[in-house]
């Protein structure tokens, strides 16, 4: 017992503390909206949007992504017509990093089953200081364009 109160007041503590810095904006907060899939149309490749918002006061970097149904999956950049591969991406502070039909986008790539619509995809996104976030990706028509604009 005396050893889960102490466990207890430190992860009391741990939490003040975490709080206080959160409080300050000195680090990245980061969550993710709009994630899909539009249901790919070849048999080993698929893309991926979502938007991921930073609401703190540092910058983070988006470092990869992966998921059970690919064998990887990269993230590319669209700019003037030109698609590049990149390694990572910047969230800026008090931001939004956008991945979107036309622009920013991820590549599911040597695909192990084909996600069809209406299914959804486990993604894990993996930042340089923030700790991984979970997302589910729902799978929705191939012709799928959001009215959001994600």
């Amino acid at each position: 017992m005396t050893a889960a109160a102490a466990l207890a007041a430190a992860l009391a503590l741990a939490g003040c503390s975490d709080s206080g810095s959160a409080a300050g904006s000195g680090k990245a907060e980061l969550s993710v909206s709009g994630p899909y899939m539009p249901q790919p149309v070849s048999a080993d490749m698929a893309a991926g949007f979502l938007t991921i918002t930073n609401k703190g006061g540092a910058e983070d970097e988006l470092t990869s992504v992966t998921s059970e149904v690919a064998g990887q999956v990269t993230m590319h950049s669209t700019m003037g017509g030109a698609m590049r591969q990149k390694s990572s991406f910047a969230v800026p502070a008090h931001g939004q990093l956008v991945f979107k039909s036309g622009g920013n986008h991820l590549m599911f790539e040597k695909l192990r089953r084909k996600p069809k619509q209406g299914q959804t995809v486990t993604v894990k996104i993996t930042f340089a200081k923030s700790g991984p976030l979970t997302v589910e990706m729902p799978v929705k028509s191939a012709t799928y364009n959001p009215s959001t604009g994600h």
